[in-house]
């Protein structure tokens, strides 16, 4: 299990493939490395070398009470960088990932070349946030079942407390508050990465990924049959438009 200290915190990832180039894929909220770990960062291992993380107080990474707002988090991808040696990588996030993945190209964006969202939610609508935070253990079961991951009750019971922590002991639901006006400000705006914008056709976010591609300087929206979900229920759709993008 391979783990870096990056903050002075324990922080989990995982390393796939050889390529010159890098692509590094930040996970979702209430999510983990796992989202791309058994489908789309293999496809991807094929012509890239893929780095997937698990992001503070998710899957294997230690847990932290504070820290979630977009600076802290794009500032941990940043340190984890650094520390595995990675000077410029392709970036996508999924989710609460996109955001994350949008904020670290707007700070940091020589250390980004081509930059992948999908499914990015627009922090000012309540309906898609309310969606990405919402949580039960049944909803997590399902995910489990539809994604093809073997976890027995043992498992599942961790996960499930790791989860409830999330949301009862840490300052994630107030600091994801706080980005509410994101998408329409400056920084957005300023990315001047060529960005690839992957939505679900009957997505709630998809409105969020015209905004983007509104604001954006050269953002390409592409919509693609599914919801929210995208990773789960098409990986081979999602890892061939990365691959055809960051080739």
């Amino acid at each position: 299990m391979p783990v870096v200290k990056v903050g002075g915190r324990d922080v989990h990832y995982q390393e796939l493939g050889s390529g010159i180039e890098t692509a590094v894929l930040v996970h979702g909220m209430l999510g983990n490395l796992a989202v791309y770990y058994f489908h789309i960062a293999p496809m991807l291992a094929e012509h890239f070398h893929v780095v997937v993380y698990d992001l503070k107080s998710h899957g294997l990474s230690e847990k932290a009470e504070a820290g979630y707002d977009l600076e802290s988090m794009s500032a941990d991808l940043l340190g984890l960088m650094d520390v595995l040696g990675l000077r410029r990588v392709h970036l996508a996030g999924y989710s609460f990932g996109a955001l994350i993945a949008l904020k670290t190209a707007a700070r940091f964006a020589t250390r980004v070349d081509r930059l992948a969202i999908i499914e990015g939610p627009d922090p000012s609508d309540e309906e898609p946030l309310r969606v990405m935070m919402e949580y039960s253990k049944e909803a997590f079961d399902e995910w489990v079942g539809a994604s093809g991951l073997s976890m027995g009750r043992r498992q599942l019971d961790r996960h499930h407390r790791m989860y409830e922590y999330i949301f009862q002991k840490t300052t994630m639901q107030a600091d994801v508050q706080k980005q509410r006006d994101f998408f329409l400000g400056k920084e957005v705006a300023s990315i001047p990465h060529r960005t690839l914008l992957l939505y679900g056709e009957d997505s709630d976010c998809a409105t969020a990924g015209r905004l983007l591609e509104r604001r954006m300087m050269d953002a390409r929206l592409r919509l693609v049959k599914g919801d929210h979900n995208l990773p789960v229920q098409a990986p081979d759709v999602v890892a061939d438009e990365l691959m055809d993008f960051f080739k």
